[in-house]
């Protein structure tokens, strides 16, 4: 047995399972080539905005107070619009997590008697308070903001007759949602958002169309920014973050409606003029930094996740052959116990808090009980290792993050012998799984 072999089994990855993820392997070099490719060109893209904007030692170092003229916060601003292609940025430690990022995006630009459209049905739970369609103390709705969408149509495209039909005089915003949530519908790629901005624009060409961009950055060579997006909002703790950012998020965009933001995000009068970044730049600036190849290592764990989840029977969206155009891999057990028993296996895999067991609990923002599986170095990031679920039908688990390539592989060989240990998986189903895989790519 060679030495990486033994330290397998050391931490807990029997034979069988590890032979398994070894044969899966062997078909996804091309595709991980493919994504090296993407990374290398997102890394040259960060690298020239960083340097065109002189980036300078004293750019690293915080203010406290008010944070006038903080250098390292205005300057990291512009490589952030210098990356996503547009006029101003708003990246900010006092923005406390994506969803935050949203209803400061939608609070700042809409006012009352306007009203909001998403054009791809529902949104992500947590914004369901935000708009209102849950009722909660300062929503969009207390605030005279309507709200109305379009649902995908059954194959996941665009119902572009229900979409003519809801764009309206009042329609102010139109948020596109470009991963799935907790749901099961297709990630929408950047190509298909810029469709859909163009396809909204013809009919109302004043509409701001805001991106949420969580999951999905430096998954593609493109931004939805590059494709007409007036706004694209994304954490801090996600892809961008480079798995070092400890807070924030980020808005980027046209000038006004950033600047909406800043004013909304500090006062009227202030704006980006103040906030200090205390001491946390250098850890904004090198997280960027790394973001492309981090990225780059999550995709890989979602694909292998994938792969090894599909040919034993279970559904997974996307599925193994698909392109990707986020972070995230659904996997649907059709039981509350493959949920737990897949969170707990990745918890397990966690270099913070792996000895610890993670349980479904009543989560803030959620209608149902979530389970979450984040042994993070940052609390709840989501670029590393990670895993969480709704407890309710049809129970699938959506796995993410991963700051590096080994890491996800070892989390995603721990899911599965979790699920062998517990029973929902068997020795049998493995075997098959193993022998259909040699034989595919022989």
């Amino acid at each position: 047995m060679k030495d990486t072999e033994k330290l397998y089994a050391a931490m807990g990855i029997g034979e069988e399972v590890l032979a398994y993820g070894d044969a899966v392997l062997l078909g996804l070099r091309e595709r991980f080539e493919a994504i090296d490719g993407t990374a290398e060109y997102n890394q040259l893209k960060v690298l020239k905005a960083m340097q065109e904007n002189q980036v300078g030692e004293a750019c690293l170092l915080g203010t406290t107070g008010y944070g006038y003229n903080d250098l390292g916060r205005d300057t990291l601003e512009k490589v952030y619009a210098g990356v996503f292609h547009t006029q101003d940025a708003l990246v900010r430690p006092q923005i406390t997590c994506g969803t935050h990022a949203l209803a400061l995006a939608l609070m700042s630009n809409l006012r009352p008697g306007d009203e909001l459209f998403s054009p791809v049905g529902k949104p992500y739970d947590t914004l369901e308070e935000v708009i209102g369609i849950r009722p909660s103390s300062g929503s969009l709705a207390e605030y005279g903001v309507t709200y109305r969408q379009a649902n995908l149509l059954a194959d996941g495209s665009f119902d572009h007759e229900a979409i003519h039909r809801g764009i309206n005089e009042r329609t102010k915003l139109v948020a596109i949602q470009r991963s799935k949530g907790y749901q099961t519908r297709p990630t929408l790629s950047v190509e298909r958002i810029g469709e859909l901005i163009a396809f909204v624009k013809d009919i109302k060409p004043d509409v701001i169309c805001m991106v949420d961009n969580c999951y999905g950055e430096f998954v593609e060579r493109r931004e939805p920014s590059d494709v007409g997006a007036d706004m694209v909002v994304g954490s801090l703790i996600k892809n961008p973050g480079g798995g070092l950012a400890p807070i924030g998020g980020y808005i980027a965009g046209k000038r006004k409606y950033v600047e909406n933001a800043a004013y909304r995000l500090t006062s009227p009068g202030l704006g980006k003029e103040v906030g200090a970044s205390l001491g946390i730049l250098s850890a904004f600036y090198q997280g960027f930094f790394l973001a492309p190849t981090v990225t780059a290592s999550a995709l890989k764990g979602a694909i292998f996740a994938a792969n090894i989840y599909e040919a034993l029977g279970f559904s997974v969206t996307p599925d193994a052959s698909q392109d990707r155009y986020d972070i995230i891999q659904a996997v649907t057990f059709g039981a509350p116990e493959g949920v737990k028993a897949f969170c707990q296996g990745i918890q397990s895999a966690a270099p913070v808090d792996g000895h610890v067991t993670p349980e479904p609990w009543d989560m803030p923002g959620y209608d149902s009980q979530v389970i979450m599986a984040a042994g993070a170095f940052v609390s709840g990031s989501s670029i590393e290792l990670s895993a969480d679920g709704p407890l309710k039908p049809p129970y699938t688990v959506y796995f993410q993050g991963g700051l590096t390539w080994p890491h996800a592989k070892f989390g995603i060989l721990k899911s599965l012998q979790f699920l062998r240990q517990k029973g929902i998986i068997s020795e049998e189903q493995i075997a098959k799984a193993l022998e259909k895989c040699r034989k595919t790519t022989k």
